[in-house]
């Protein structure tokens, strides 16, 4: 395919951006209108992909290359299977996240619809690039629009947490600049794929995993680095905790599975245990910390947290399980995060509260938004027939083949994540009315009405029917196993010589 599909796919909802800033038409329907445009097109374009890849192919398809800063850098670009199912969650959640805006954000709307479409190129670029230095730039720049969407239009606590977002996730990332650095010195290269081919020498590998770890863990993000992120989520506005729930956590894990596993398979394995040990305290001790909360945002942070223990410790199984359960986890926390936090928005722009002590008894009164409410909470506690229990029973199954006991412990966050889950919904739908203004609510409308719909048919539809997305990771997943088996068998065998 000689057109350039993959930088038209990053670069639409900026230029669409560029035409909302220029536009001196001060009407916020116009500016609505280009950026549904823009991401909606996006998300179709990025269907066309899906269809038209080959499946059974490992290797980068649709690969762009030119020289960006002589031949030091260049801006290349490609997708596999992996990099096309995240690609299509980001371009299915944003323009979720244009249509919720238009309730819940009364001020400085045009601008609030800027950031989101320059924040959606930089995380779909972020899942296309084939160049160390060009991910490092998209990866970190994604930090800027998130900041000023926390800062701008936040809660009342906004510039703290948007100062404690932007340096917790950027010093994370200074020595994954230093490694990057290292790796040209090394080989001579920044193109990912020439680097998985000259393989990176073993006494270099534990340092340089660890410094990519340093911003991956943060991002993750995982205990004990979390601390930001029931902040951010909290002071964020809807849209915004939309996008950092179902996005912007996932590019770290996708990060540990482009560059750490195959970059660095020495280093992973020598670090397993400690991802293993951090996995399973994120999943223990958040679930903990959530049943304490009596804020429904900061609860399902914490669930977050312990959802995206499930991931790494998926990822670092290093079975086909694992690493699949671990994807197919992240899709799925990515449409039941998001569903979560439109229902909470749904309820705070009527009542103007998180608070679960401030609702109940919502089922008489907002029946719809109640079963919408129901079916979310038990997908984001693992009911079979929903995408969050296939997520983590593959996550477990590969934890098994490699330490049961590690198994064991991670199974025992399922049982905390249906107590906290269950306990929020007892206590925010049914029970008695504990507040007079909820009888005067109004049920979800049209526009609520869509976005949940949509988001609940495919959590339930790729519960049932997981197979096109399993189907898509096959390929790429099996040869990332082969490739780290044949690194560990070779590096065994000269020990072995020696």
């Amino acid at each position: 395919m000689n057109f350039p599909i993959l930088s038209t796919l990053i670069f639409l909802p900026l230029v669409s951006s560029f035409f909302i800033f220029l536009s001196k038409n001060e009407n916020n329907n116009s500016s609505i209108y280009v950026s549904l445009f823009s991401s909606i097109a996006t998300f179709l374009l990025s269907l066309f992909l899906w269809y038209s890849m080959d499946l059974d192919v490992p290797d980068f398809q649709f690969v762009e290359e030119q020289s960006w800063i002589n031949d030091f850098i260049k801006f290349k670009l490609g997708i596999d299977g992996i990099s096309i199912l995240f690609i299509l969650l980001t371009a299915f959640i944003t323009p979720l996240c244009i249509l919720s805006c238009i309730n819940s954000i009364k001020e400085r709307l045009k601008e609030f619809l800027i950031a989101i479409l320059v924040l959606e190129t930089l995380m779909i670029g972020v899942f296309c690039s084939l160049d160390l230095v060009i991910f490092y730039l998209f990866f970190e720049a994604g930090l800027i629009p998130m900041f000023i969407i926390i800062g701008v239009w936040g809660g009342p606590k906004k510039v703290y947490s948007a100062f404690k977002f932007f340096l917790f996730t950027l010093l994370g990332s200074v020595l994954m600049l230093v490694a990057i650095i290292a790796i040209y010195w090394i080989t001579g290269t920044t193109d990912i794929t020439q680097i998985y081919e000259i393989k990176i020498p073993k006494e270099y590998q534990n340092l340089l995993w660890l410094a990519f770890f340093s911003s991956f863990a943060v991002k993750t993000p995982m205990w004990p680095v979390h601390t930001w992120l029931p902040d951010a989520h909290v002071e964020a506005p809807t849209a915004g905790s939309v996008i950092l729930a179902a996005i912007l956590l996932k590019m770290a894990g996708y990060g540990f599975i482009r560059f750490s596993i195959p970059m660095f398979p020495l280093g992973s394995e020598f670090f397993t245990p400690l991802v293993f040990s951090l996995s399973i305290v994120a999943i223990i001790y958040t679930s903990l910390v959530a049943l304490m909360q009596d804020d429904m945002k900061k609860l399902i942070a914490y669930s977050s947290v312990a959802h995206m223990g499930y991931v790494t410790l998926g990822i670092f199984t290093l079975t086909k399980q694992g690493i699949e359960g671990s994807i197919f986890q992240m899709i799925s926390h990515g449409l039941i995060s998001a569903a979560l936090f439109l229902c909470v928005g749904v309820v705070y722009d009527r009542l103007h509260s998180r608070l679960i002590n401030s609702y109940g008894g919502l089922v008489s009164y907002l029946p719809k938004y109640s079963i919408f409410f129901v079916v979310f909470a038990l997908a984001a506690l693992g009911l079979p027939g929903t995408t969050g229990f296939l997520g983590e029973f593959l996550v477990l199954v590969g934890s098994f083949q490699k330490n049961y006991l590690v198994a064991i412990l991670a199974t025992f966050g399922v049982v905390l994540g249906a107590a906290y889950m269950l306990w929020m919904t007892k206590r925010v739908i049914f029970g008695d009315v504990k507040n007079e203004q909820i009888k005067s609510l109004k049920d979800t409308n049209k526009l609520e009405n869509l976005m949940l719909i949509s988001l609940a048919f495919l959590i339930i539809f790729f519960g049932f029917y997981p197979a096109p997305l399993i189907e898509t990771l096959n390929a790429p997943v099996d040869n990332l196993i082969n490739n780290y088996e044949q690194a560990i068998n070779t590096t065994n065998l000269v020990n072995n010589d020696q």
